[in-house]
């Protein structure tokens, strides 16, 4: 891969990592799948008590992955603070504050994604945060 050729896939992917963003941002999860490849992989790491942990396969399920976000947590906060693009990898810096939709308790801490692009569309997503908070969150009833 010449070195033009790299720039313009670490262009390209970081415009649609920042695109798919702010479609998050919108709660727009068709907007999110269309630019999903259509073998995508969503990695979650966490406990069960975590509405969205898990693994999912394909656009359907990676579909359920953002709605299940979405309806389980209120976004405070979720700021990209740094993307590191290199090749096919896009990696994301960040932080985070939620609030849990089932009992309001608050969910505080720093995120990295680690994103694989292909053919122009997302088709590994990992997420990587303080799930021990986010269980506790979860899990504990009242704030």
């Amino acid at each position: 891969m010449t070195e033009n050729t790299a720039a313009s896939l670490e262009a390209t992917n970081l415009a649609l990592t920042k695109e798919i963003f702010v479609r998050f941002g919108n709660g727009d999860v068709d907007g999110i799948v269309e630019l999903l490849h259509d073998e995508a992989v969503i990695e979650f790491y966490g406990p069960e008590v975590i509405p969205y942990a898990g693994e999912y396969h394909g656009k359907e399920q990676c579909r359920e992955f953002f709605s299940t976000v979405l309806a389980s947590v209120n976004i405070h906060v979720f700021d990209a603070d740094e993307f590191i693009c290199e090749n096919d990898r896009v990696i994301v810096v960040g932080k985070l504050r939620l609030t849990t939709k089932s009992n309001g308790n608050e969910i505080k801490s720093p995120f990295v994604h680690v994103i694989t692009c292909k053919d122009g569309r997302w088709s590994w997503f990992r997420d990587f945060m303080n799930t021990a908070v986010a269980q506790k969150a979860f899990a504990t009833n009242g704030a």
